[in-house]
């Protein structure tokens, strides 16, 4: 499978991003759809990840309450809606598929988009 990441963008602190991972290939089908961002000195973090039926959902910490990520699976994209955003949260982000919901499990890395909160 295929992955591109999009939607990232320079926004203000407070602002909103509706980030989109589009599927080509063997699409999402059965597998679990995760976002991550990664920014300089910090490694890879995870930030949401949602089930191919989009019944189950998970979120870090550092985003749960604003955010939500869900799916279309008639258009193979998966979305991750953040709000109030803040400038920690600059980092590119990345969506990738998974056999689990273990970060571990996670492959397909996509091209990432780059969010850039200015305070």
């Amino acid at each position: 499978v295929q992955l591109q990441a999009s939607g990232g963008g320079l926004v203000q602190t407070g602002g909103s991003l509706r980030l989109s991972c589009a599927a080509s290939g063997r699409t999402f089908v059965n597998k679990i759809t995760g976002w991550f961002r990664e920014a300089p000195l910090k490694g890879r973090e995870f930030v949401a990840a949602i089930n191919w039926s989009g019944g189950t959902t998970a979120y870090a910490d550092s985003v749960k309450g604003r955010s939500t990520i869900s799916r279309d699976n008639a258009k193979n994209t998966v979305f991750l809606q953040i709000d109030s955003l803040k400038p920690d949260d600059t980092a590119v982000y990345y969506c990738a598929v998974g056999s689990g919901w273990d970060p571990r499990d996670f492959g397909s890395w996509g091209q990432g988009t780059q969010v850039t909160v200015s305070s």
